[in-house]
């Protein structure tokens, strides 16, 4: 069964400020993460249009993460691989999807609404009655759910951090119900991995991941407001080609490397024992 859960990501901002916001957050936040041939690898950004949706932005990226997995995902992996992603923003509706070429069963499908209230909205993405009964929900807050200790920096908790161009935070207990302006991220995640055995595990694995990093990209979109609130639509997407290629030099510097990794990897999924 494909495991479904519906996270709900307030931010002290609007939807129309946000649009800006994410769009930086996302360049940034794939640059910081990347190392030398690991990271976030943009392959396609263009323009597409849907007939229901309108005009968007379709991005096709491939994300190396191998040594970031578990050993248990390690072991039936090679360090070469990696994950597809292909996203269609239509803001403020977008879709995303991660597959992996290596793992076929492996699919994980997530609808984004954006809508200004503090997540209220009790079906906001229209699941359907059958969705709605498997469907979990989880509230994440920005400012007092804890990142993980790798994550964690000071001048980027909204507890502590205040806005100098729009006077907003830091956030106190309560916020979501007292602060104006205010927004949500409506995020529905369909996770599946069918494979008997590590099925539960992977997926359980999956969902993690996107909760941490949901709530670190969301709190560094706000403690970066400074950085981004004024651009136009036009500043950012010159900022967000300028960072994704930094960002695919950044990978690409030790893609000489590869090929010995690729030879090592049969052995590895061989040598490794799955907990």
């Amino acid at each position: 069964m494909v495991l479904t859960k519906e996270y709900r990501v307030c931010m002290p901002l609007t939807v129309e400020e946000y649009k800006i916001g994410q769009l930086y957050m996302i360049a940034r936040h794939s640059l910081e993460q990347s190392e030398e041939g690991e990271g976030v690898e943009v392959v396609e950004n263009k323009p597409c249009e849907d007939p229901v949706h309108g005009k968007g932005q379709y991005t096709e990226k491939h994300i190396h993460l191998s040594s970031r997995l578990p050993y248990w995902i390690q072991a039936i992996c090679p360090r070469v691989f990696y994950v597809i992603e292909k996203s269609w923003n239509y803001y403020p509706y977008t879709l995303t999807e991660y597959t992996c070429s290596f793992i076929p069963k492996l699919n994980v499908l997530i609808k984004t609404k954006y809508e200004d209230n503090n997540g209220s909205t009790e079906n906001c993405l229209d699941l359907t009655e059958d969705e709605l009964k498997v469907r979990t929900v989880d509230h994440l807050d920005i400012a007092f759910d804890e990142v993980s200790a790798k994550h964690y920096k000071k001048e980027e908790d909204p507890k502590f951090f205040k806005s100098e161009k729009t006077n907003r935070g830091p956030l106190i207990e309560g916020w979501r119900e007292t602060d104006k302006p205010i927004m949500c991220s409506y995020k529905v995640v369909h996770a599946s991995f069918e494979v008997w055995g590590l099925q539960t595990k992977v997926e359980d694995f999956i969902q993690r991941g996107i909760r941490e990093i949901l709530l670190l990209g969301h709190r560094q979109a706000f403690a970066w407001v400074d950085e981004w609130h004024g651009m136009t639509l036009e500043d950012v997407r010159a900022y967000e080609r300028q960072k994704q290629a930094e960002t695919n030099e950044k990978i690409h510097n030790t893609s000489g490397g590869a090929n010995a990794a690729a030879g090592e990897a049969a052995k590895e999924a061989n040598d490794g024992d799955i907990d």
